[in-house]
């Protein structure tokens, strides 16, 4: 059953895994940059497990004590996964004790995979589910601590390099976009990126852009019900 359930999932996170690597070193290179050991980034890869927010610690760790903004920056960037967490409510039902870790792993790219993913009939839901999760840390928490180990000896350029998350996630949502029928909570989607991504700019929009089409969906939820959506 593992077995099964982990080669099923495994082909799944080979795009994360080529993501992962090149941000994780990159995000072990930049902790060694600043004068920290390969403890750190392997060790904050590990109970962390937020890309971004990774990145930004780098600064904190390197700012004066300050609890409470490192708490509200923390709240603010990783807020997304609230409503991560409300869309997965039914697929985490019943899974006993793989529920918390499903919950702590559930970043961004463990969440598309989950949610949208095609499990085969003869595959266990939950081992499947755990494994991607398992997975995609361990990409990540490797190329972290590769990154840190290895900081001293490499040398280069980063810039763009993030894009490499951006790319994926454009292929996963076309791949999903293909399989639907109607195409509403595309739209929706879409539409309500773009304005807050007007109104709010680039680098605030996320949270809104949550907001607004949880807020949309709710609204429109008789009628994706009634299309069978």
């Amino acid at each position: 059953m593992k077995r099964k359930a982990f080669l099923a999932a495994f082909p799944h996170t080979l795009p994360i895994f080529a993501g992962f690597w090149f941000l994780g070193l990159a995000y072990g290179i930049l902790m060694h940059s600043a004068g920290f050991s390969f403890w750190y980034p392997m060790f904050m890869s590990m109970t962390i497990f937020g890309g971004s927010l990774e990145f930004i610690a780098v600064r904190l760790l390197l700012s004066p004590f300050a609890p409470l903004q490192t708490l509200v920056v923390s709240l603010l960037v990783q807020a997304r996964h609230l409503f991560y967490g409300i869309a997965m409510l039914d697929r985490f039902r019943g899974m006993g004790w793989k529920k918390p870790y499903l919950i702590f792993g559930m970043c961004d790219e463990t969440f598309s995979i989950n949610y949208t993913a095609d499990i085969p009939p003869d595959v266990d839901r939950g081992w499947f589910m755990v494994f991607v999760t398992l997975l995609n840390q361990f990409y990540w928490v490797s190329g972290a601590t590769l990154g840190g180990l290895a900081g001293g000896l490499l040398q280069f350029n980063t810039k763009g390099l993030s894009f490499v998350m951006t790319a994926m996630f454009a292929v996963i949502f076309q791949e999903q976009l293909k399989k639907e029928k109607q195409k509403t909570t595309a739209a929706v989607g879409l539409g309500c990126s773009l304005v807050c991504l007007l109104l709010f700019g680039p680098d605030s929009f996320m949270i809104p852009t949550m907001v607004s089409i949880l807020a949309v969906l709710l609204l429109l939820r008789n009628k994706l019900e009634k299309e069978g959506i």
